[in-house]
């Protein structure tokens, strides 16, 4: 796990977290949410893989439902946008 990795999952798993990470060591200054575990770190990154999929997966069926509604192909879309 890199860094920004890291980084990604604890405010994933911990919202608003205050910490800093020297390397992949965590300092935590945080007084209102506990400090998590490198277990639930990882788990973390998993789900923030998963719901950043997801995201991605619904943002492209919203935009094929518009093209198809449209009645154009994105070829078309980007033609009208240049």
């Amino acid at each position: 796990m890199t860094q920004r990795e890291k980084a990604l999952a604890i405010l994933f798993i911990r919202p608003g977290a205050e910490f800093v990470l020297h390397g992949l060591d965590i300092e935590w200054h945080d007084t209102n949410q506990t400090q998590p575990t490198e277990e639930e770190i990882a788990q973390g990154w998993i789900d923030y893989q998963a719901k950043e999929a997801a995201d991605k997966a619904e943002a492209e069926a919203k935009r094929q439902a518009l093209l198809d509604k449209l009645g154009i192909t994105e070829e078309e879309a980007k033609l009208l946008l240049s």
